[in-house]
C-alpha cells in the first residue's frame, strides 16, 4: 500500500537563483548542475522548452548554450518578457523545477515561480510569491 502511494508522488528537480542586473536585463545565467535536467539539446546548443507559471500561463523559454568550451547555459526567448510581465527587479528570486510522476507513465514537465525580495530597513526578511495575471 505505501509503495504504491509513493510511485504517484511526483519527483521535483529545483533551482533558485537571486536575479542580477544581467539577469533582469539580458539574459538568465544557470548554473550547470540544473541544466541537467533540462530537455536535452540532442546534438545542437539551442533548444525550446515550455515552464508554467503560478497562474498557468505557458511560457516558452529558450537554453542556449556556447558551442565551444565551457558551455555557461542561459535562458533568453520569453525570458525578458517574463522578467517584464512579473516586473522583477534586481534581488528578486525565480524558482524553476522539473516534475514527474515517478511510474514514468507521465510527460515531465517545467514550472517556473517568481518571488519578490521582502526589505524591512534594508535588511532581507525572505520573498513573497508573485501572482501576475496571464499576459
Amino acid at each position: 500500500m505505501q509503495q504504491s502511494k509513493q510511485k504517484k508522488k511526483k519527483e521535483t528537480s529545483k533551482f533558485s537563483k537571486v536575479l542580477t542586473k544581467t539577469d533582469i536585463r539580458k539574459r538568465l545565467s544557470l548554473p550547470l548542475k540544473f541544466f541537467k535536467p533540462l530537455p536535452s539539446l540532442k546534438g545542437s546548443h539551442v533548444r525550446d522548452f515550455p515552464a508554467i507559471d503560478e497562474s498557468g500561463f505557458v511560457w516558452t523559454f529558450q537554453c542556449s548554450t556556447r558551442k565551444k568550451g565551457h558551455p555557461k547555459p542561459v535562458l533568453s526567448k520569453d525570458w525578458l518578457a517574463f522578467v517584464r510581465h512579473k516586473e522583477l527587479k534586481v534581488g528578486d528570486r525565480v524558482k524553476f523545477f522539473k516534475e514527474k510522476d515517478q511510474s514514468g507513465t507521465a510527460t515531465p514537465f517545467f514550472r517556473v515561480e517568481a518571488e519578490k525580495e521582502i526589505k524591512i530597513f534594508g535588511v532581507i526578511f525572505g520573498y513573497s510569491p508573485i501572482l501576475a495575471p496571464f499576459p
